[in-house]
């Protein structure tokens, strides 16, 4: 792996994780030396970063981590609603049955997943991504499944917001069962229904149990994070 691939790839998976927070600032000397990659690759890392959206330009301060607030949650939930309702009622419609109806069913069963011996819950994180990965391949739209892409590494730092909550989490199962079953039972317009009130069910949660700062005005990703 190139030293800008390592750099990148350790940056993105501590911004998401929260080890780096919103407004650090990332340090050329700093990072390069805490990553063991000189500064041209370091730079190279935080250029994607900041294309992504996951890091801004700071005049002053150089590269920050980029802010979350409710503005950006509100904006980053009306474009997962745009893009998963329709992947889902294209799954509807493309999809084969068994695969759906088996994913149904595990997540029916997704409570015993949610014990304190997994504090993380990445047994049912896997599951959800498991359902993911099952809805873009029957969605069979390459370019929704590249925006997609590109929208769930964000998804995934709102993700610890939420702090992993058990009784939410519980919900949620109810929720992706549902969808699983509506995209196994070929009915489109309540696959797109049920991912609906999943989404909005997690975006009030995520409001309802976080002082999130506002900001009338955030700043824009740059155009690049489209084709992430």
């Amino acid at each position: 792996m190139k030293a800008s691939d390592r750099a990148y790839a350790s940056l993105r998976e501590d911004i998401v994780e929260w080890r780096l927070a919103p407004g650090t600032v990332l340090g050329e000397v700093e990072q390069a030396e805490r990553l063991g990659v000189s500064r041209t690759p370091l730079r190279e890392a935080l250029a994607r970063l900041t294309a992504e959206g996951l890091a801004t330009a700071q005049r002053g301060r150089g590269v920050v981590v980029s802010e979350l607030s409710l503005a950006h949650l509100d904006e980053l939930f009306e474009l997962r609603e745009a893009l998963e309702c329709k992947a889902a009622a294209l799954a509807a419609q493309h999809s084969g049955r068994a695969r759906f109806e088996t994913l149904r069913n595990r997540f029916a069963a997704a409570p015993a997943l949610l014990t304190d011996d997994d504090p993380q819950r990445n047994e049912y994180y896997a599951l959800a991504a498991e359902l993911d990965a099952a809805i873009d391949e029957a969605a069979a739209n390459s370019y929704l499944s590249q925006a997609l892409e590109g929208l769930r590494v964000h998804l995934a730092r709102v993700r610890r917001l939420a702090k992993d909550d058990a009784a939410r989490l519980r919900q949620a199962a109810v929720e992706h069962a549902a969808i699983a079953g509506a995209i196994a039972g070929g009915n489109a317009p309540l696959a797109a229904a049920a991912t609906a009130v999943h989404l909005s069910n997690s975006l009030n949660h995520i409001k309802s149990t976080q002082s999130i700062p506002h900001q009338s005005h955030p700043a824009t990703p740059h155009r690049e994070a489209t084709h992430g």
